[in-house]
């Protein structure tokens, strides 16, 4: 069946088959390369990551009584991310993404300044968001698993779902 734009694929011919594939031609190769859109999606998630690191480390250390429930809220925030990127692109590659961007910010603004203002300060929501962070980020990673198969660049048509045969 062929879509209105989306060629049809068979179930073991990986490239496109169908009328739209090559006007009929046996294809030469696998299709065009898809590494272009791989690495602009990393490169995206990093950067959603840096700016994880750049908001979280000032929105950081807002309290509701005694809980920090902004580094709390940061430190799910950042597990959400890196486990959802490492799904979506299907590997643990797309968690690091994330984890990485988050992780250069933050150790900037660990860092001392000439005037001794730190932006992530040594109290508890400080602590909380660094460590937290840092093993959310951890998990966010470990817990993808490896190989998946990324929804981004398989060429399938979102949504659909195969029919099974047997299936009532």
């Amino acid at each position: 069946m062929v879509v209105e734009g989306i060629p049809e694929r068979g179930p073991e011919t990986g490239p496109a088959t169908g009328p739209r594939a090559g006007g009929g031609r046996t294809p030469t190769a696998a299709g065009p390369s898809s590494a272009p859109v791989a690495v602009a999606a990393y490169a995206v998630l990093g950067l959603l990551g840096a700016l994880m690191g750049l908001l979280g480390g000032f929105q950081h250390s807002w309290y509701l009584r005694p809980v920090p429930a902004s580094a709390i809220g940061w430190v799910l925030a950042l597990f959400a991310v890196c486990h959802g990127a490492g799904r979506a692109m299907g590997g643990r590659g797309g968690a690091m993404a994330p984890a990485g961007g988050w992780l250069a910010v933050t150790t900037l603004w660990l860092s001392a300044r000439p005037e001794g203002d730190l932006v992530i300060a040594d109290d508890v929501s400080g602590y909380v968001y660094l460590y937290g962070g840092l093993l959310a980020v951890l998990a966010g990673v470990l817990l993808v698993p490896a190989g998946a198969g990324s929804w981004l660049l398989s060429g399938y048509p979102h949504g659909s779902h195969p029919v099974r045969s047997d299936s009532p």
